[in-house]
């Protein structure tokens, strides 16, 4: 795609994440809105993926959403991918849906590979599926999204500690970093000091993404990190987000972690979105 091409369908998702949130007042904007550039960029532009979809994804890459409470964003992207038809973004946490509140699997909605609910488990799941790559002798490459609270998970750790010393160097951990999450600001919560030393103490090759909201700093990044892959290490991107991104009244707080528009809320943030490929 072109670069403008994936501009429009940054300010689509974030209208349908809007949109979906506000229809059944539950859900999480704030961490969507703020990882639909990454997203966006990763599943059209990034990855290497295969049709039809396949649960065990032989022959392509994978990817894991471990803070699986951003699922808005991650429904919109599938869809917009063709992995379903978007029109059933409008089924999004209703009785029976195929697109609950946390990803599952038992509905066998097309893109999803794990439930998700307790956070901190991806990255385990993540592991395996790229030593199964490693042991088929399967090239493709791994990837992972987390937040930055989620890091406060014990299991994590044991995760980080193993992927660096079993050398599974098919495996990008993307980190998002936007200092916020439910109760309030990360460091107020539970300060973790440098997530970035933390990393490289564990073994790890870490990169930045300071503009974690740009999509052409997104694109770059991405494509450093598969770079960097094979060498040995595991990798790191550290994504530098805001909270609420593009709707500028959510931005910046973790007031919007867990909490849907109203109606005049949704006209002011869909406002600040252009419809560009269609609403569902």
């Amino acid at each position: 795609m072109e670069i403008e091409q994936l501009e429009q369908q940054v300010s689509q998702t974030r209208r349908d994440i809007l949109r979906m949130v506000h229809k059944v007042s539950s859900g999480h904007p704030g961490g969507s809105l703020g990882c639909t550039e990454f997203l966006v960029a990763l599943y059209n532009e990034v990855m290497d993926l295969k049709e039809p979809f396949t649960m065990n994804g032989v022959g392509e890459d994978l990817f894991f959403l471990s803070n699986g409470h951003i699922s808005p964003v991650f429904y919109s992207v599938l869809a917009h991918r063709g992995y379903f038809p978007v029109a059933e973004l409008a089924t999004f946490r209703l009785l029976n849906s195929r697109l609950q509140g946390h990803p599952t699997t038992h509905e066998g909605l097309p893109g999803v590979r794990i439930a998700s609910g307790s956070l901190g488990q991806g990255l385990s799941v993540a592991l395996g599926a790229a030593q199964a790559k490693k042991l088929n002798k399967d090239p493709q490459l791994v990837y992972t999204l987390h937040g930055d609270g989620e890091l406060q998970e014990g299991q994590n750790w044991e995760a980080i500690l193993y992927a660096s010393g079993k050398k599974v160097d098919n495996l990008i951990a993307t980190i998002d970093l936007n200092g916020q999450q439910i109760d309030g600001a990360t460091e107020q919560v539970m300060p973790m000091g440098s997530i970035k030393a933390k990393f490289e103490a564990f073994g790890w090759d870490v990169l930045d993404i300071p503009e974690g909201n740009d999509l052409k700093a997104v694109l770059e990044g991405l494509k450093e990190a598969k770079s960097r892959t094979g060498k040995g290490k595991p990798v790191c991107i550290l994504l530098h987000t805001v909270m609420g991104n593009g709707v500028d009244f959510m931005m910046h707080t973790h007031a919007w972690h867990g909490k849907a528009p109203n109606d005049e809320q949704l006209a002011m943030g869909l406002a600040q979105n252009a419809e560009t490929i269609g609403d569902y």
